[in-house]
């Protein structure tokens, strides 16, 4: 079965970067394509970035724009969550699944989560 762990959550000071790692198990990076979402508590999962594993493409939401990539390594079966000039308000637990689309419901096979917290 599919599997994925995230991991590299950290506490770090406004204007900080981070990256985020997503490892799958063998066999999965022949699926389609890898998101990343984050959640606080009390809210929806929300929609961060993803990567089309065959192509490379990218999508993000409007808020992380210039400030998040996403880069893939097929042979590590490695995604990476690259973010740049956090903001308090990127505090979440984030996610890695795989799947396509803004939805979480278009995702499976999730992580365990990784907490990253932005904070002066």
């Amino acid at each position: 079965q599919a599997q994925l762990a995230e991991s590299g959550g950290e506490s770090v000071q406004p204007g900080g970067s981070l990256s985020l790692s997503c490892v799958g198990s063998e066999g999965t990076f022949k699926l389609l394509g890898v998101g990343w979402f984050r959640q606080v508590p009390g809210k929806d999962r929300e929609f961060v970035g993803s990567i089309t594993l065959r192509t490379g493409t990218t999508y993000f939401r409007d808020s992380v724009k210039g400030r998040f990539s996403i880069s893939r390594d097929s042979e590590k079966k490695t995604v990476w969550l690259h973010m740049n000039s956090l903001k308090p308000e990127d505090t979440a637990v984030y996610y890695c699944a795989f799947g396509s689309g803004m939805s979480w419901k278009g995702y499976s096979f999730w992580g365990q989560g990784t907490q990253v917290t932005v904070s002066s």
